[in-house]
């Protein structure tokens, strides 16, 4: 395998790295940003790319989802599972300062900050899952357990 020039490496792989945690990563036209449209793009089952949502609940504190690509995040369903009253999405001006990441480029790890992050329960179902490398353009692929060895990420059911 050739080695990969050091602007090929994302922060999320570095992480990857460190942790020890195998995973493989793939890069795609940097224009499509719908997620579905990204698994095509990836060859893959929709169920097994996620996309990363950012929210904020009327506590003032902000959670990270992640749900398959063609499905859509159930406020309702994710406000219970962080404990809150209610939640909604970021302006999407509001993600690059928050998070340190673009919008279809934003991964679950490796944001400025870190969030309480819940990841939709239909990713048990598979071996690995594919998410955000944190490039608009990129997506890394890994088990959910070497997910949860980087960053505490909690199993819900949160999409409609």
């Amino acid at each position: 395998m050739a080695k990969k020039k050091k602007e090929d490496i994302t922060n999320v792989m570095r992480i990857a790295a460190a942790a020890g945690v195998t995973y493989r990563d793939y890069a795609y036209d940097n224009l499509i940003l719908n997620a579905e449209e990204v698994a095509a793009a990836l060859g893959q089952e929709v169920g097994r790319v996620f996309k990363t949502l950012v929210t904020v609940a009327k506590s003032g504190k902000y959670y990270v989802f992640m749900v398959p690509a063609a499905a859509a995040l159930d406020l309702k369903k994710a406000a219970k599972a962080a404990g809150e009253k209610s939640v909604e999405m970021i302006p999407q001006k509001q993600l690059f300062p928050l998070t340190g990441y673009v919008h279809g480029g934003c991964p679950p790890i490796g944001m400025k900050r870190q969030f309480a992050t819940y990841i939709d329960s239909s990713a048990a179902a598979y071996e690995t899952i594919f998410f955000s490398a944190g490039k608009v353009g990129r997506q890394i692929e890994m088990s959910l357990s070497d997910l949860q060895k980087i960053y505490p990420v909690s199993p819900a059911v949160i999409q409609r």
